[in-house]
C-alpha cells in the first residue's frame, strides 16, 4: 500500500511508519524538514508533495504542534490552531480518492467532570474544544470519494515522550504526586494500542466517521499516579497545588490538567478492534 503520513517524525509518526514499512508498505513522511525523519522517504511541504499525496492509497494525517509545550499565549494559540488547520486543508484539497485518517483528541468533549462520553457526546468548552472542533471540520471537507476516519486520541502513555515522559522524573525523585485534587478522569492509552489502532483503521475499508481512542478504563488522576508510583516503586503521595500550575500555566492549567474527560471506546470495540493494554497497570508494567 502507498501511504503518506503528515507528522510523521514525531512521537506517533515515526513509530507509526516503522510499522507500516516492516509490514511492506511504500510510506512516504510529509515534513517542513527532512532532515528530522529516520524512517520513511521524506517529502517536504516546499516541495512537490501533492503528486504524492493525490497517487496514494492512504494519507495519515498526525500534523499539529504540541498543544502541552508551553502556556496558552494568543500568539501560541494561532500557531497551534495554523498548525493543524493549515497542513489539513492543503491535503483534503489535494486528495482525490483513497482513505484520510485524521488525528484529532478528546480535548473536543471539554472539561465534562463525571459525564460518560461516547463519540456522540456533544462538543465541549474552552479553547481545545474549539480547536479540535475546527481541525475535525477541515477534514470533513475531503472529498466524497475519499474514505475519513478521525480518530480521538487520549493521553498517549510511552516512556519515550508525550506526558508520562514528562512526570517520569519527579517520581523518580520520590516527590511524584496527583494534580490538583486528583479528582479529575484521564482517559489513557498506550502508543502501542494507538498505533495498532491507526493500523486497523488503515485495514478495514468500513471503517468512517468518528471514533474514541482511549483506553477501556480510564481513571482518575490520584489513581494514575498511585498505578505509576506502583510500577516506579516511588511513593506518589505529595500533589502539585492546583494554584501554581495556574500561575505557571494560565488557562492551559485548567483544561489541560485541572480538569478531563472520562471517556469510552465503544465504536472502535463495537466494530471487532480490541486494546491489548485494557487496564493502567498493564500499561505501565509494559512500559
Amino acid at each position: 500500500m502507498k501511504i503518506v503520513v503528515a507528522g510523521g517524525s514525531g512521537f506517533l509518526g515515526e513509530p507509526l511508519v516503522r510499522r507500516l514499512l516492516a509490514r511492506g508498505d511504500d510510506v512516504a513522511v510529509l515534513t517542513r524538514n527532512a532532515s528530522h525523519v529516520r524512517a520513511g522517504r521524506p517529502i517536504e511541504w516546499q516541495g512537490p508533495w501533492k503528486a504524492e499525496v493525490a497517487a496514494a492509497d492512504a494519507v495519515i494525517n498526525l500534523a499539529g504542534e504540541n498543544i502541552g509545550e508551553g502556556r496558552w499565549t494568543e500568539e501560541r494559540k494561532r500557531r497551534l490552531i495554523a498548525s493543524r488547520l493549515d497542513a489539513t486543508n492543503a491535503i483534503v484539497t489535494t486528495l482525490q480518492g483513497g482513505t484520510l485518517i485524521n488525528a484529532s483528541a478528546i480535548g473536543y468533549y471539554g472539561p465534562r467532570g463525571d459525564e460518560v462520553l461516547d463519540e456522540n457526546a456533544p462538543r465541549g468548552e474552552g479553547f481545545l474544544a474549539e480547536l479540535v472542533e475546527k481541525w475535525e471540520k477541515a477534514a470533513q471537507q475531503a472529498p466524497p470519494s475519499v474514505r475519513l476516519a478521525i480518530l480521538r486520541f487520549g493521553v498517549v502513555l510511552d516512556k519515550s515522550g508525550g506526558a508520562l515522559a514528562k512526570m517520569l522524573l519527579p517520581f523518580r525523585l520520590g516527590v511524584g504526586g496527583p494534580i490538583g485534587n486528583g479528582q479529575q478522569w484521564m482517559s489513557w492509552v498506550d502508543r502501542e494500542d494507538v498505533l495498532r489502532a491507526i493500523e486497523w483503521t488503515l485495514d478495514h475499508p468500513s471503517a468512517r466517521g468518528v471514533y474514541n481512542i482511549t483506553a477501556p478504563e480510564p481513571v482518575r488522576n490520584r489513581d494514575f499516579t498511585r498505578a505509576l508510583g506502583r510500577a516506579l516503586h516511588r511513593p506518589a503521595f505529595m500533589p502539585v497545588p492546583a494554584f501554581a500550575l495556574r500561575l505557571l500555566f494560565g488557562e492551559m492549567a485548567d483544561e489541560a490538567l485541572l480538569s478531563g474527560q472520562r471517556v469510552t471506546p465503544g465504536r472502535v470495540e463495537g466494530e471487532g478492534f480490541r486494546f491489548e493494554k485494557r487496564t493502567l497497570d498493564e500499561s505501565l508494567r509494559g512500559l
